[in-house]
């Protein structure tokens, strides 16, 4: 029987500071069981100590049957490693090493092809064929086909940044879904991946008797897939953990109702601890002047002692409340206008208007092109004029196409990109990147900043250095750098990827009162039912509005 234990978990920052206090947990066989919490609980770093991968200052991990790993950056714009490494890395562990071995004999011949270099290539083939690796390869080769429609002799070259991240993460998923390991752990899984692929995710997990452990902020997936939910919550302490026996659709009330209990308690304790303690004064101020009393006070006072040693009840977490101000402003009526604009090798030629204070999600398969609409209109457009340049310092890269994109009069456009952080960014702290400023934003002084970072619930990381934050924190960091920009037509590509559900819903508000015009690519089928008008970017090419959204796409293969 698999399964995975953590007992009593610890773990402290470098800093000091507590991160996870006492967690512990169980997944057993074939349990689906989701890790959520907000922006920079623990989840990852709990998910690295569950495989190992860090060790806990205090508390045990154990476990029972293979074991499977996938972390949340596969497929992202930095992994150099090829198809190949990503199907070696995640294979069981025996045919694996001999891969590697391989592939060092390879290089060991490169550099000198004498006979030692030869018989250690001749042995590791070997020992591919008894570890089965041929077969192996003959897997590889169905997984190639299945998902990027080529077979493994030539794929396995391609660097996974060539692929969309959707297929480096079906790749792997696959992979692992077909794999001998009968428990996995998978940090966001369903980031990059379109509908359709999430629910084949969904369909693979109903359908998998794996006990699987992961972490997801998608709402629709996690109704689809989790029977238990184990919450991360942070406190003063480090965060601990609360397990939800059922899933999604009754989590809600569930934890509605946990903190009403825990409120209740924390109340009731409250007056027990004030009315010992004024029982205790009474008999104190009474033993001053009548030495009968002193057998009560000192029975008073060791009662009160004992009471405030047990302690009171688990506290209250704080849910996050993130505050998006994005404020926006009046532009032309036609906000974009789009002429028989055809992206190069992706889109025949559309037209598209879009009006000011339209809210656009932009729908359609992984590759189609969809990303690279908005990166043409994040960089102006067409020729565009001055007052159209991006409102920070990041210049998308030119986008080939032909026809016209052109944006209105006083529309400022403001891009989230779900690629890598700008390299001017890297190194600095928040407080550092406010204070400075750039493009349309001004920088502000340390005590603006720290009040703008606490609405964002980003105060606390004021001090870290971006690269050390969170998905999450850097996608809130992202739009925070929007708001104080003043954009007026927000471009918005996979927003909601890696927001916890509190800011993802935050997001959702700002965006209702955001004066201005919203174009967002997603897949985060929760989160598109707050737009009015979708398009549908179809892997034949074709752009077509549509009145609801429309997921699948039945046209021809993407073209490769």
């Amino acid at each position: 029987m698999a399964h995975l234990e953590l007992a009593g978990i610890g773990f402290s920052l470098p800093d000091g500071r507590v991160l996870l206090d006492d967690v512990s947990l169980r997944v057993g066989e074939g349990a689906r069981m989701a890790l959520i919490g907000p922006n920079g609980a623990g989840k990852s770093t709990l998910l690295r100590i569950a495989t190992g991968r860090s060790a806990p200052h205090e508390g045990t991990v154990t476990h029972s049957g293979s074991l499977a790993v996938m972390d949340q950056w596969v497929g992202r714009a930095s992994d150099e490693r090829t198809v190949r490494d990503l199907l070696v890395e995640h294979a069981p562990p025996v045919p694996a090493a001999v891969a590697r071995r391989i592939e060092a004999a390879e290089e060991a011949m490169m550099l000198a092809d004498d006979e030692p270099a030869q018989l250690a290539y001749a042995q590791a083939l070997a020992d591919w064929a008894d570890v089965g690796g041929y077969q192996l390869e003959a897997e590889w080769d169905e997984i190639c086909m299945s998902v990027l429609a080529q077979p493994y002799d030539r794929a396995q070259w391609r660097r996974a940044d060539s692929l969309s991240g959707g297929e480096a993460k079906r790749l792997v998923l696959t992979a692992l879904l077909r794999g001998p390991a009968d428990l996995l752990v998978l940090d966001e899984p369903d980031n990059s991946l379109d509908v359709p692929a999430k629910r084949w995710l969904e369909e693979q997990l109903r359908a998998s008797g794996k006990a699987v452990l992961f972490i997801s902020h998608d709402r629709e997936l996690l109704a689809a897939t989790a029977t238990q939910i184990v919450t991360l919550e942070p406190a003063g302490t480090g965060s601990t953990a609360w397990i939800h026996g059922g899933g999604f659709a009754n989590y809600a009330q569930a934890r509605n109702d946990r903190m009403a209990r825990l409120e209740d308690l924390r109340r009731r304790w409250d007056e027990e601890h004030q009315k010992l303690r004024a029982q205790m004064l009474m008999y104190k101020q009474k033993a001053s002047y009548n030495a009968d009393m002193a057998s009560r006070y000192q029975a008073a006072r060791t009662r009160l002692e004992k009471f405030e040693q047990a302690g009171p009840p688990q506290e209250v977490t704080r849910d996050q409340h993130v505050t998006m101000r994005l404020t926006g402003g009046r532009t032309a009526k036609r906000a974009v206008v789009c002429t028989g604009l055809a992206l190069d090798g992706l889109t025949q030629p559309f037209d598209l208007e879009i009006w000011f204070g339209e809210r656009v999600a932009v729908l359609g398969a992984n590759g189609t092109g969809k990303s690279h609409l908005l990166r043409l209109l994040a960089g102006g457009g067409t020729d565009p004029d001055v007052e159209h340049r991006p409102v920070t310092d990041v210049l998308p890269a030119p986008v080939a196409h032909t026809g016209r994109a052109v944006l209105g009069s006083r529309v400022l456009p403001g891009w989230f990109t779900q690629q890598a952080l700008p390299p001017a960014l890297v190194g600095r702290t928040l407080v550092e990147i406010l204070g400075r400023g750039e493009g349309r934003r001004r920088g502000i002084p340390r005590e603006q900043a720290g009040r703008v970072l606490d609405r964002y619930e980003l105060a606390g990381a004021a001090e870290q250095r971006v690269e050390t934050l969170s998905g999450g924190q850097v996608a809130r960091l992202q739009i925070l750098l929007l708001e104080l920009a003043g954009a007026t037509l927000l471009l918005l590509d996979e927003p909601t990827d890696n927001l916890d559900l509190h800011s993802a819903q935050a997001l959702e508000a700002g965006l209702t009162a955001f004066e201005g015009t919203v174009v967002a690519v997603t897949h985060d089928r929760w989160f598109t039912r707050t737009f009015d008008r979708f398009l549908q970017v179809r892997a034949d090419g074709r752009v077509l509005e549509t009145d609801e959204p429309v997921w699948s796409d039945d046209g021809a293969l993407r073209r490769r």
